[in-house]
């Protein structure tokens, strides 16, 4: 589909620029999360996902996937489940393995490939019965996640899936690492390597002769991550491997839903290669809209019912026939 040419999202004075956008919706957006009922699936391999339901009787649900290291409960997870419900759609949002408080029980943990874990969920929502249609939504990494599983899926996808709408995507996953290592982006950097190493550590006490952190502090950015943890640990030959592998643009050709994918062209974490302009030309089911401001997972706008132009513009799309 042609790129979306003019986005209608403006950014309110002060936040027309991307790290605005980026931090202090995670510092000052808050959401009673009331709402959600949670529930313990197991995976085929022996492990388990914690899902958190936001139920009220619809037969159309939304599958939303959050962000690296992200979970169920951050701003921009619940804001869109707050709008589902108030659209009349139910909504589920997934934690990635070791995201919902508790460690996983595999060596294995979660990455942008690992379409497997949201198939485990999308056939859980199938068994239940209820539900005429489904929609996938994804941020960051989750969207990533979510254009490949559509992609790779192709015309073998549930026929439940109807639409899909993605935020804030490192497509070309080699770009967008090589632009967070960055010297601008060392906070982030930073912020990321210390909540993963925190996952590092918790797996080391569960099983301390698989995996160790020694000289954790040389890690310095996601080649050297994923070099020494995400390759090996989930069969690739190392972060160049897993990089070309699990990137989304290469499969955004092979997409057969409506799908759209919203990139600001402010947000610090993504490169060039990370908006997909040409993939999305040539494919007669997605949609580009690159907004000049939002940054990464941000989108504010002030309105009297809290919503964020994301939440606005993604039930547009869900709801329009």
């Amino acid at each position: 589909m042609p790129t979306i040419a003019r986005s209608n999202y403006q950014a309110p004075f002060l936040f027309r620029n991307g790290h605005m956008q980026t931090i202090v919706p995670h510092w000052l957006r808050r959401f009673d999360d009331g709402f959600y009922q949670r529930e313990r699936i197991d995976t085929p391999d022996n492990d388990f996902l914690d899902l958190d339901w936001s139920k009220i009787g619809s037969d159309r649900i939304a599958i939303l996937s959050h962000g690296l290291e992200g979970d169920s409960h951050r701003p921009y997870i619940l804001g869109m489940a707050r709008t589902l419900r108030q659209h009349g759609w139910d909504a589920l949002a997934w934690n990635f393995r070791g995201c919902s408080g508790e460690i996983n029980r595999q060596l294995r943990s979660y990455h942008n490939g690992s379409i497997e874990d949201l198939d485990c969920v999308v056939r859980h929502v199938r068994n239940t019965g209820s539900y005429r249609t489904i929609a996938l939504i994804g941020f960051s990494l989750g969207g990533g996640l979510t254009l490949m599983y559509l992609g790779k899926n192709g015309h073998a996808l549930d026929p439940g899936i109807r639409k899909a709408v993605v935020f804030s995507v490192p497509c070309d996953l080699r770009a967008g690492a090589m632009e967070l290592a960055k010297c601008r982006n060392i906070l982030y950097m930073k912020q990321f390597l210390s909540s993963l190493h925190g996952k590092i550590r918790a797996k080391m006490a569960l099983m301390p002769s698989a995996i160790n952190d020694d000289d954790y502090h040389r890690i310095r950015n996601f080649r050297d991550f994923d070099d020494r943890y995400t390759a090996p640990l989930h069969g690739f030959r190392d972060a160049e491997d897993y990089w070309q592998q699990c990137s989304s643009n290469q499969y955004i050709h092979h997409i057969r839903v409506p799908t759209l994918i919203v990139n600001a062209l402010d947000d610090p974490f993504l490169a060039d290669r990370c908006y997909p302009v040409n993939e999305a030309a040539n494919s007669d089911h997605v949609f580009l809209e690159m907004p000049r401001s939002g940054g990464h997972v941000g989108f504010v706008q002030f309105r009297k019912d809290k919503r964020y132009w994301s939440e606005v513009r993604a039930m547009e799309f869900l709801d329009r026939e």
